[in-house]
C-alpha cells in the first residue's frame, strides 16, 4: 500500500476522516496477514515509511504508526503518507541465559 492520506474532506468531520484511515490501515494488515506464507518462512513482516509527503517519507518501524498518525492530526497537519509493503519475517532464536526465570528472583 503506497497511499497519500488526507484528514481534510469537505463536508465530513476531521476526527472521522482520521478513524475511517486507520480503520482502512488495519483491514490492510489483516488482509496480508491472511494470505498463505511461503515454506519457510515464519510471519508477514512490513516496512513502512510514513511522511507528510511521498518525498520526505522516512522509514519508521510498523509499530509506531497510530502514534505518528495522531501526530499529524494533532499539529493540524492536512495529509500524510504511508507506504506499507508486506515482506518476508523470519524469527530469530533467542541467545541461552536471556529468559526469565522465577529462579532468579527472590
Amino acid at each position: 500500500m503506497k497511499k497519500t492520506f488526507k484528514l481534510n474532506i469537505e463536508g465530513k468531520h476531521r476526527d472521522r476522516v482520521l478513524e475511517a484511515t486507520k480503520h482502512e490501515i488495519r483491514k490492510y494488515v489483516k488482509r496480508q496477514r491472511r494470505v498463505p506464507l511461503p515454506e519457510g518462512v515464519d510471519y508477514w513482516d512490513f516496512d513502512c515509511k510514513f511522511g507528510t509527503s511521498a518525498e520526505n517519507a522516512t522509514v519508521v518501524h510498523f509499530a509506531t504508526i497510530t502514534s505518528l498518525i495522531d501526530a499529524v492530526a494533532q499539529a493540524g497537519g492536512d495529509a500524510f503518507y504511508l507506504e506499507l509493503l508486506a515482506k518476508n519475517g523470519y524469527r530469530s532464536a533467542k541467545a541461552a541465559g536471556t529468559g526469565d526465570t522465577d529462579q532468579d528472583q527472590p
